[in-house]
């Protein structure tokens, strides 16, 4: 196991930056997601952690030692990609046998890591089966086993839960962050889906346009985004991010007022965004009046659209209500849970 230290690393493909300036710092043991939207950078810094990619710009350190000019065998890393790419002719356990057996492993060594590798992920019975045998769910574990049986310094997981079902990414997510407790080895894995990041990592990493957002624990994040994007970006259902002016009292929105806490008055006259989760949001008499457009029950929550004057907001109930369109509702937002931005920079007030 080791730390990877990612310094001021920098990527173009010719004219065209993709990395600006990226450092970060990832502790040994520790389970760090990538996340952002599609073209953010996410996977080709992930790739030049691999050796995948060339590095522009600034250094990368596994442990003790600069990567940058090392190729992928020497780096003491195994990645699990998107696509399984296992070896159709090969079975489950030669497929996990394969690259030690090209290092010339002691068999008998060989033989120990695979059965090891196959208890931890249930793939012991499964062991003589070629990969079209197998569901989408074995595939992947016997790719994540290809890299356990390494033994590497760090794990790299980039995007592997995407051809799953919804289901079973639940499944695999649950399995991959229990695989990490049980291991204590260093993992980067990259992902878009921000419920992903929230429910695996120690660290998230927030990226776009090739550039760091924010770093920090989920919580942190959720809680406290640094900026617009951040904020519309984790949580889900996203955060209510509705454009006003300050005003005495709180922040005038499409001709409403909302309020705010005492500690948080906002300038007379300045450009704001005022940020509520759905979840924050809870009727009370004195609350602001909004018409429900479109009720979305899912069991366990209702998700409730609505209108107010030009604007529009969502709310999350975990309660049962009776809830029609064309209804009016009176809704506070949870002062304490209310996030305040500068229309101009995006920044957290």
């Amino acid at each position: 196991m080791a730390q990877v230290a990612i310094s001021n690393v920098a990527k173009a493909f010719g004219t065209v930056r993709v990395l600006h300036e990226v450092s970060v710092d990832i502790a040994d043991g520790q389970f760090v997601v990538l996340v952002g939207p599609s073209g953010c950078g996410k996977s080709t810094l992930l790739r030049m952690v691999a050796g995948l990619e060339t590095v522009s710009g600034g250094t990368i350190a596994i442990g003790d030692r600069v990567v940058n000019h090392l190729p992928p065998a020497k780096r003491d890393i195994a990645m699990v990609f998107q696509n399984y790419a296992l070896y159709p002719h090969k079975t489950v356990e030669q497929n996990m046998a394969f690259a030690l057996k090209l290092r010339k492993t002691d068999p008998a060594v060989v033989a120990e890591r695979v059965k090891r590798a196959a208890d931890i992920l249930d793939l012991s019975p499964y062991l003589k089966r070629y990969p079209r045998q197998l569901s989408g769910g074995q595939r992947q574990r016997v790719a994540m086993g290809r890299a356990i049986v390494r033994n590497p310094q760090v794990f790299l997981f980039d995007e592997p839960l995407s051809n799953l079902d919804a289901k079973l990414r639940v499944q695999m997510r649950t399995e991959i962050k229990e695989l990490h407790q049980r291991l204590k080895t260093t993992t980067i894995y990259v992902t878009h889906d921000q419920i992903e990041a929230m429910t695996m990592a120690d660290k998230i990493v927030v990226m776009r346009d090739g550039r760091i957002e924010q770093v920090g624990a989920p919580l942190e994040l959720f809680d406290r985004p640094a900026n617009l994007f951040v904020a519309g970006f984790i949580g889900s259902p996203s955060m209510n991010l509705l454009k006003g002016t300050g005003r005495k009292g709180g922040v005038d929105i499409a001709g409403t007022l909302f309020p705010v806490a005492p500690n948080n008055a906002v300038e007379e006259g300045r450009s704001v965004v005022y940020g509520v989760r759905p979840e924050h949001l809870e009727i009370h008499p004195d609350g602001v009046p909004a018409k429900i457009s479109v009720v979305e029950p899912t069991g366990s929550e209702t998700l409730v659209f609505l209108r107010f004057g030009d604007g529009e907001m969502v709310a999350l109930f975990r309660e049962r209500h009776d809830f029609k369109p064309g209804d009016t509702l009176k809704l506070r937002p949870r002062l304490d849970h209310l996030h305040l931005f500068d229309a101009e920079t995006g920044k957290r007030l």
